[in-house]
């Protein structure tokens, strides 16, 4: 069936921004770079803001409150504290307490182990806490696993709200109009959610600030992206990546300087707020304001670039850009049928469509539920925090490496398995093993942030130019499922069994390499344009 027929139209071909950068002002020159370097910041904020509900809902250590021997103060562990509490390992149970059996009139503070029945267990009534640090400690949670694991879950479901809320005020009103309005939204609702006393008030700041606010990192990567060269698009890309990585190596250090969870929410929301002077500092992007007919900014930003670049932009290119932009707004589109029906009509992109979004499932709940579950292994869980974080910088830079001398399914697939394969050496080794089991596990995590590189490029290259937009985001969307779960799984190992989580990152990461198999390889391709090119992928030489 050819494009034709299936109610596509081949775009035309003419002069476009890619040519003016490529031939003249220069792809990735002073202007770009300062412009990534602006985008520096929201994107750090950015990396605090998806990160700091892991230590501001960190888990603390508690007992039972035991009223028969705790005075008004009580120490969280006295000497007394195997009389009235089972041992649990090295330590002392944190959910149950020996039965009482005869209780005094005032507490007792020797606390003899006559006063309970070491037979019989019950829950605990009250708790006492290690320390005040986190919301678990302000809202009672003491053994509640499932509702402190539900506020990151819970944050979560806003970034899926975020982006068509993000993608319609980019759309209409301009990447920096969008960017500034997320990185704006997320500081001063953060600042707000620092003074709450209430779990259900926390919970909805939670929810608001990610719907409305969690956008800033998806601004700033296409500003930047649509700023550069196609020669430098992946690195820029890769760059952005880094920054975000960065970021989270940030917020631990600053976690572990500032570890009270109100002080800290301060500390990482307000600068935040800050970003708002952007829509006076950064420019609009030149693509957007091409798109909406407005060449006056655009050719005042053009030669903007020009001067920064030290080079020379051309009348030439400037009537042509607008002669090809008129041509394309005038021409008539033909009605064509809703893209829902164009997938379904096509057996090959409805089996990527089915495929893809498994992949970005997987994508997520790996590389979230790594950060997360970090903070809970043997150390200090601020510097895992910061070394699971770091091990990503190398697993972008090894992505670009790789992709375009071996291709993008090898790269994948190793990844992938390579991955699976730590989660399940990393579930099963026996304890007194720390040190290769932290090697284990950030080396997982090295082998998940190539993927999360390699994924970007490769789901992109395997749709048409026209709904790769659309299709591209059905795939991330859908991928929110896994780091919707993420935040859940501490409660599942705490809960169910304790190798749960890297058995479940384990078998979405081996299954993932599989389908891998089914799609083609895109290496050294020409994009496609239409669903007929789409679907000969893999079936002509490489260009």
């Amino acid at each position: 069936m050819t494009s034709q027929e299936k109610g596509e139209t081949k775009p035309s071909k003419g002069v476009d921004l890619d040519t003016i950068l490529v031939e003249e002002l220069g792809q990735f020159g002073r202007y770009q770079i300062l412009t990534l370097l602006l985008a520096a910041f929201p994107v750090i904020f950015s990396a605090f803001a998806s990160g700091e509900y892991i230590f501001t809902t960190a888990r603390i250590n508690t007992r039972c409150l035991v009223p028969e021997c705790d005075g008004p103060n009580p120490e969280f562990s006295p000497k007394w504290v195997l009389n009235a509490i089972p041992a649990s390992g090295s330590s002392f149970a944190a959910c149950e307490r020996y039965v009482n059996i005869s209780n005094p009139v005032a507490p007792d503070p020797t606390c003899p182990a006559s006063l309970f029945d070491s037979s019989r267990t019950q829950e605990c009534n009250g708790y006492v806490y290690e320390n005040q640090l986190s919301v678990v400690y302000d809202f009672d949670m003491g053994c509640d696993e499932w509702r402190r694991s539900q506020i990151g879950s819970i944050r979560t479901i806003g970034t899926l709200l975020v982006l068509p809320i993000t993608g319609y005020i980019s759309d209409r009103w301009g990447r920096r109009v969008a960017l500034t309005i997320n990185a704006f939204n997320t500081g001063w609702i953060g600042l707000v959610r620092s003074f709450v006393n209430s779990y259900e008030w926390f919970l909805a700041l939670e929810v608001l600030e990610s719907s409305v606010g969690a956008g800033a990192y998806s601004s700033c990567y296409i500003l930047v992206t649509e700023l550069v060269g196609p020669k430098y698009r992946v690195i820029a890309g890769a760059t952005i990546s880094t920054l975000f990585a960065l970021g989270q190596v940030i917020l631990g250090f600053i976690a572990w300087g500032v570890p009270a969870w109100r002080p800290l929410t301060q500390v990482l929301y307000a600068p935040q707020i800050l970003v708002v002077s952007y829509f006076w500092i950064l420019s609009e992007s030149v693509r957007w304001l091409m798109s909406k007919g407005r060449y006056e900014e655009s050719e005042k930003i053009l030669k903007k670039v020009a001067k920064s670049n030290k080079t020379v932009l051309s009348d030439k290119s400037l009537e042509l850009l607008r002669a090809t932009a008129e041509k394309e707004k005038n021409t008539p589109k033909p009605k064509e049928p809703w893209l829902a029906v164009l997938v379904f009509r096509s057996r090959v992109i409805l089996s990527r469509c089915l495929v893809s979004p498994i992949w970005w499932i997987t994508n997520t709940l790996v590389y979230y539920g790594m950060n997360i579950n970090s903070v809970n292994m043997t150390g200090n869980g601020y510097l895992n925090y910061v070394a699971v974080a770091a091990i990503e910088i190398p697993g972008y830079w090894t992505a670009i490496l790789l992709l375009d001398r071996i291709g993008r399914k090898p790269v994948l697939i190793c990844a992938y398995w390579l991955c699976a394969a730590c989660q399940f050496a990393f579930a099963f080794m026996p304890d007194g093993n720390d040190g290769l089991r932290l090697a284990l596990y950030l080396f997982g995590k090295y082998c998940i942030a190539i993927v999360m590189t390699s994924v970007y490029v490769y789901t992109a290259e395997l749709y048409p130019t026209k709904y790769r937009h659309n299709l591209f985001a059905f795939s991330s969307m859908v991928g929110r499922l896994g780091s919707i779960t993420a935040p859940l799984t501490p409660a599942l190992a705490q809960e169910v069994w304790e190798p749960f989580p890297s058995v479940l990152f384990g078998s979405f990461a081996c299954l993932s390499g599989l389908l891998i198999f089914t799609t083609p390889e895109t290496l050294g391709t020409t994009l496609p344009d239409t669903f007929e090119d789409a679907e000969q992928l893999g079936k002509a030489k490489p260009s």
